[in-house]
């Protein structure tokens, strides 16, 4: 598949949804309103999160919070799904507490307990 990145940003939804279907996997695209989709269809779009994110290492720290859930067994979509949820959630207490511009990727995963505090709290 070779797709040019303005094509995929014009339809972020639609091109996720498309890979994952192809593929038959969960993808997860980052960025403002970052998409995880389904190769079922399902696709949602996350609203937590913030520019400071855009870091050296932020991709790596999601990562770890998704394999952390696959390893206590949540379903690829759900595990993408609630990952990048939560690690919008702690980038955004991260960015309110240090300031989005002078985040780093540790900081993410420094208020990763507070974001689980917060999904525990609704």
């Amino acid at each position: 598949m070779n797709v040019e990145a303005a094509a995929v940003q014009a339809d972020r939804t639609q091109s996720a949804s498309e890979f994952a279907r192809t593929h038959a996997c969960v993808v997860v695209l980052k960025g403002r309103g970052t998409v995880v989709a389904a190769p079922d269809g399902r696709a949602e779009i996350n609203t937590t999160g913030n520019a400071g994110m855009g870091t050296g290492g932020s991709g790596d720290v999601l990562t770890g919070i998704v394999g952390g859930l696959l390893a206590q067994g949540l379903d690829a979509f759900d595990a993408a799904r609630l990952g990048v949820y939560l690690h919008g959630v702690a980038g955004d207490l991260a960015a309110e507490k240090q300031g989005a511009r002078a985040m780093l990727a540790r900081d993410i995963l420094g208020a990763m307990g507070a974001a689980w505090r917060v999904l525990e709290a609704v």
